[in-house]
């Protein structure tokens, strides 16, 4: 964006949010103009506008009502809204939680995008909100020269363990030191709720001072109904800076496990958890998933697998983002160590592995990133099994030798990836609550058919910090990086939240990988040149 541009749009962004209401193009009945009410008999979007899932033409634009609303949205390229376009979105009602999103299409490729938000109210059509404005920069066009850098940011985990928004050290601050770096969108790898981590109005800290959260009632008990799994997306959106990120920085979502239910798989069992009145952990999923789906601002798949969020998002000439999901096609946790592939071993499934390699094989960008909801070669415990023995969440088994169990899955994608002749491959991953950087070198590896690469993982955005994991050494981790808090779940005010930053050179192509902390400092940066062919 024109720097004076993006001066003018955060100066006066309150400024439109008033005028987008009154001006006369915004009377959407025929015979009479909006009718301009008090703030409270207006319908209010009070957590925010969302953008997301951008491509070079399109991208999502998502808010929520507090009452039955119809979604309008304006765009420009510029701040002024001197050649605005309107476009009709849904009805939001009780049965989305008031959510609903635009997919705006037929943008202009590259250019940045404003936009502005209105609700009209169903009880009196003529009754409008005030405006919510909203910016992104589109990506290039697939086609052609890349003529500008690329950058992005990722990380995970918000909202855990019981560490919410402190208002009074700043709320969750992280996503204000994201959308300083003025990234063109931001990848959110999973755990974007903790369903399963009551937040409490106080959490005691080491030095005798007191975590004071804000709490609903919603987050104050794991969540088991549809009102209780909505009301965790609610609560961050409660935050400012997430709001104020998610108003001027596309998001990128995938999940995890805690959108539902810590490590939850088919093995998952809540009969001794006495937190939970509903054991049903399927209705959980579906009520898990629903809520999901309302709040992420990505675009749903087709009517076939409405409820898909693995998918590919191409972002210009120099990149192409996938985005798995381990999650909703793996078997049950086990001991991880099946001699074949089976129902049992299953993780990210044939169906998903055959769209990847399909991807990735057609993939004209420069870099292909691989946006994980867990890293490939940390042991992820999962307590034990009915006769004592270890249960892994992950694909890593602990087993140190060829591959067992899940690790096949990912012994003959990592075969095949090799094979098909496919280089410049990154593996983004969050999950495990702190930050690293692993290389994968077939030379050191048990399993050695593979090219090698590079994994970074990051986080938590606003959660509890652990770590370091140990390392498997069936795929040849190699931790070049590390850093962790010295003790368990230390509080987001301990410093130790982190994300990562990408950045590719359009000039040479060159991928530079920074790793940071809450503050925005870099504490490990990589430079990977592309391979050529």
């Amino acid at each position: 964006m024109d720097p004076l541009d993006r001066r003018r749009f955060l100066n006066t962004s309150a400024a439109l949010a008033g005028v987008a209401a009154t001006v006369p193009r915004w009377s959407l009945a025929q015979t009479a103009p909006a009718v301009i009410t008090r703030d409270t008999m207006r319908p209010q979007m009070a957590h925010g506008v969302q953008s997301g899932d951008p491509s070079a033409s399109s991208t999502m634009i998502w808010t929520r009502s507090d009452r039955p609303a119809r979604l309008w949205v304006e765009w420009d390229t510029t701040d002024r809204f001197t050649n605005a376009r309107r476009v009709r979105g849904p009805h939001l009602l009780e049965d989305s939680d008031f959510t609903g999103r635009v997919d705006l299409t037929g943008l202009p490729a590259g250019q940045s995008i404003f936009y502005r938000v209105v609700l009209q109210d169903l009880h009196n059509e003529r009754v409008l909100s005030e405006a919510l404005p909203g910016h992104l920069r589109l990506p290039a066009s697939s086609t052609g020269k890349a003529r500008r850098d690329v950058r992005f940011a990722w990380s995970g985990d918000t909202a855990g363990q019981g560490w919410g928004i402190n208002e009074a050290w700043g709320g969750m601050k992280i996503y204000e030191q994201i959308r300083r770096t003025q990234p063109d969108f931001f990848l959110h790898c999973g755990d974007t709720i903790y369903a399963d981590g009551p937040i409490a109005a106080q959490a005691p800290l080491p030095d005798g001072s007191v975590w004071n959260n804000l709490v609903t009632e919603e987050v104050s008990k794991v969540a088991e109904t549809l009102n209780e799994f909505r009301g965790r997306y609610r609560y961050n959106l409660m935050d400012a800076n997430v709001r104020r990120m998610a108003a001027e920085v596309p998001q990128i979502w995938q999940w995890d496990d805690h959108e539902v239910s810590n490590n939850w798989s088919d093995a998952k069992d809540l009969s001794a958890d006495a937190r939970y009145s509903e054991k049903n952990v399927p209705l959980l999923v579906a009520r898990a998933t629903r809520s999901f789906l309302e709040y992420a601002p990505m675009r749903r798949s087709a009517d076939v697998e409405s409820e898909r969020v693995y998918r590919y998002l191409p972002q210009g000439p120099l990149l192409d983002l996938f985005v798995i999901d381990m999650r909703s096609y793996r078997g049950p946790n086990s001991a991880n160590l099946q001699t074949s592939e089976s129902d049992a071993s299953v993780f990210m499934g044939q169906p998903q592995i055959d769209w990847l390699l399909d991807g990735l094989k057609r993939s004209k960008a420069t870099w292909k990133v691989i946006a994980s909801d867990m890293p490939i070669g940390l042991h992820v415990p999962d307590g034990k099994d009915a006769q004592g023995q270890a249960r892994w969440e992950a694909v890593a088994n602990g087993d140190n030798g060829a591959p067992l169990g899940r690790e096949l899955e990912m012994a003959r994608l990592l075969r095949a990836i090799k094979r098909a002749g496919i280089h410049n491959l990154v593996w983004l991953t969050a999950d495990v609550h702190y930050t690293a950087a692993h290389y994968y070198d077939p030379n050191k590896a048990r399993f050695s058919d593979f090219n090698p690469f590079w994994e970074f993982v990051s986080g938590p955005l606003n959660a509890g910090s652990f770590g370091p994991n140990a390392v498997d050494g069936t795929f040849g981790l190699q931790v070049v990086f590390q850093k962790a808090p010295s003790t368990p779940n230390t509080a987001p005010s301990g410093g130790l939240q982190f994300f990562g930053q990408v950045d590719i050179d359009a000039k040479t192509q060159a991928m530079t990988v920074t790793l940071k902390d809450l503050e925005g400092a870099s504490l490990y940066q990589k430079v990977l040149a592309p391979h050529r062919s």
